[in-house]
């Protein structure tokens, strides 16, 4: 492993450790509906991010992207993924669903691993083509057993491993990149904030404690999904999909031991294959990685 694969692995642990405890955050807002979230998210972090771009220096490559349509449309694309899937998350979290969510971010992994390999033709090996079928067989035991799809999870899981692959693929700087994506939503961002402020029915201003967190929205947006974009650009698709399991564990263990929310014997046979699933897949990937090696 090199230097700038091991910088990659610091920058995976310290993005999926934060957002394995982004619900805490999140119940302190849970009055906040969730699209009144997201529009502060934007807001707070394209003000953030403006101001460590400009300490960065990164301005000439922030101004160059602006010009180049192809770049802009590619990050519109990013933006829209990224923002629904922050609004699904905060809805998740404050319905009392973090189990489901987590159950989202278990996936998530070997569904990077799947579109690493059908569209970057990353190989894998027949015990990590496994892990993929075991995960869904999981998914289809939730299913059948309670009747309906867990679709917050599967939107998270799809949403967050198309998110990563695009960016993967676009030729910007990571906080480049954040910066114009939060820019590209600031609009409407705006639109849905002012609307309420103009209505009285937003919840900017009501009280200290509140105004605060809406605010630190920027900070606890921003930092991690810039140390996730930073690893990204240092790690395969695949090698990302090993550490996202960080995430779902704190997740799970706050939802079930924190927040008291059901975890039944159907979720424990769910979450048993997809464990299953992960600690096969990983197993396999140090097993291919050691043989390159050799």
């Amino acid at each position: 492993m090199n230097k700038s694969e091991k910088t990659g692995v610091i920058y995976a642990i310290f993005a999926y450790s934060a957002w394995g405890l982004f619900p805490v955050y999140w119940k302190f807002l849970t009055q906040v509906p969730a699209v009144e979230l997201v529009s502060h998210r934007i807001i707070w972090s394209a003000i953030f991010l403006l101001g460590l771009l400009w300490i960065q220096q990164q301005q000439r490559e922030f101004w160059q992207v602006w010009k180049s349509p192809k770049l802009i449309a590619s990050l519109l694309l990013t933006t829209v993924m990224i923002a629904c899937n922050w609004g699904v998350y905060i809805y998740g979290v404050n319905t009392s669903r973090i189990v489901e969510t987590s159950l989202g971010y278990y996936i998530n992994p070997l569904v990077s691993v799947l579109l690493g390999a059908a569209i970057l033709k990353e190989r894998l090996n027949q015990g990590q083509k496994l892990a993929v079928l075991i995960a869904a067989i999981a998914v289809s035991n939730f299913v059948w057993h309670f009747g309906q799809v867990p679709w917050i999870a599967l939107f998270l899981a799809f949403s967050f491993a198309m998110y990563g692959l695009l960016r993967k693929l676009i030729t910007v700087s990571p906080i480049v990149g954040l910066t114009i994506e939060t820019l590209l939503a600031l609009p409407i961002a705006f639109a849905w904030v002012g609307h309420g402020f103009v209505a009285e029915t937003g919840f900017f201003g009501t009280t200290l404690n509140v105004t605060l967190l809406l605010m630190g929205c920027g900070i606890v947006t921003a930092l991690p999904l810039l140390w996730f974009n930073n690893a990204a650009k240092r790690l395969r698709l695949s090698t990302m999909g090993f550490f996202q399991y960080l995430a779902p564990s704190i997740q799970l263990a706050l939802g079930v031991l924190f927040y008291r929310e059901p975890f039944t014997a159907i979720h424990a046979a769910t979450f048993t294959l997809i464990w299953a699933a992960i600690a096969l897949y990983s197993a396999s990937s140090m097993r291919k990685f050691a043989q390159n090696v050799s």
